[in-house]
């Protein structure tokens, strides 16, 4: 099988605000002189993984990251009818063993949540809860032996796709098998305000016929330039060698990829897409971003057909200069008036289907 996997996907968004900057408007970037509007990796990631495709081609293999495992450990143990200082000190204990136990203000009560988010898989969530009905069954505190609750590489396609850090207990974090890059336009670009208004429906206008409320939103609209590199050998190993389920995991990420949009202010802009464009490569050649290719900002009418042309283009720079940049390719086209890549070598086009089944290959 292929060492590397890279994606690089040209997806089109209408007025959208995808991803809010601490003022709430679409975050952006200066690349190449000129401002890009932005949707950053961590976005990204998040909506791939809580996705419905993700959740279901990995029923069973889809981790959960939170700071309540102590709160939720506390609860279930309350509900089994456990006494409620004993079910405090336990979910105290159970919770440290994530991370350390965030503080509270004197006289607040105890949530039992820890600082930092952690990403751990369902085996973890499933021995959280076998020893809570122990404890509720057997009404004690867990001893040091029953904290043993996390796991080497926990069967969790995400957590293998994504890792983890646990910052107190470094034994137990997971090398992401998966780099994403954010997202960037391939031109320049913007972003605009929206002033708008609501009206009052029983307001008949005949006293005061002014807006119920007057508001302001960023957006900004753009052809957006995404890469992804998936270590296979990596997930593999990640996954405790199960190669099926590492397959699954690249087909989940794929297909989520291509046809899934960031949630932010959908309600708003309805600014759902699939990618215009894919090509995917695969070999044991040294990964590397063709964002280059978008250093000179892309102009003009047909910007996806110009974007497609200088990714190519780039990609062939590459080979050029330092041999074959992957073994094998495949391409998928959304765009009606693209027809061939104009890359060198043998060059599969297709569909969604063929690609997934041109990545589990090894030719």
């Amino acid at each position: 099988m292929s060492h590397f996997i890279q994606l690089h996907l040209l997806t089109s968004y209408p007025p959208a605000n995808l991803n809010r900057d601490d003022l709430g408007r679409p975050k952006t970037a200066l690349m190449g002189g000129a401002k890009r509007l932005r949707v950053s990796s961590q976005s990204l990631k998040r909506t791939w993984r809580t996705s419905t495709l993700f959740e279901e081609v990995l029923a069973g293999h889809v981790g959960t990251r939170t700071k309540r495992l102590g709160s939720e450990a506390y609860k279930e143990m309350t509900d089994k009818g456990l006494d409620e200082k004993i079910a405090a000190a336990s979910a105290e204990k159970i919770a440290s063993v994530f991370g350390s136990l965030r503080k509270i203000e004197k006289g607040q009560a105890k949530e039992f949540e820890i600082e930092q988010l952690v990403h751990v898989g369902r085996e973890e969530r499933q021995a959280i809860s076998d020893l809570v009905t122990t404890l509720a069954k057997e009404n004690r505190e867990p001893n040091e032996d029953e904290l043993d609750l996390l796991r080497h590489n926990p069967a969790a396609a995400d957590v293998a796709l994504f890792g983890r850090m646990l910052a107190s207990k470094p034994k137990y974090n997971v090398d992401a098998a998966c780099q994403v890059a954010h997202a960037i336009t391939v031109h320049a670009a913007e972003v605009e305000d929206d002033y708008f208004t609501a009206v009052d429906d029983l307001n008949t206008g005949d006293k005061d016929r002014g807006a119920a409320h007057i508001g302001e939103s960023g957006f900004g609209a753009g052809l957006f330039y995404l890469y992804i590199c998936i270590d296979r050998q990596q997930l593999v190993e990640n996954l405790q060698g199960n190669s099926e389920l590492a397959d699954q995991a690249i087909a989940a990420l794929v297909e989520a990829a291509v046809k899934t949009s960031p949630k932010g202010k959908q309600n708003s802009f309805g600014s759902r897409a699939h990618a215009s464009y894919v090509l995917a490569e695969k070999g044991y050649q040294q990964p590397r971003s063709l964002s280059t290719a978008y250093l000179r900002p892309v102009t003009g009418q047909d910007q996806t057909l110009d974007a497609i042309k200088s990714l190519e283009r780039q990609a062939q720079a590459f080979d050029d200069a330092y041999e074959a940049g992957a073994d094998s390719r495949f391409v998928i086209s959304a765009e009606p008036d693209y027809e061939k890549p104009q890359l060198k070598g043998d060059i599969k086009k297709g569909n969604l289907a063929e690609l997934i089944a041109f990545l589990k290959t090894d030719q």
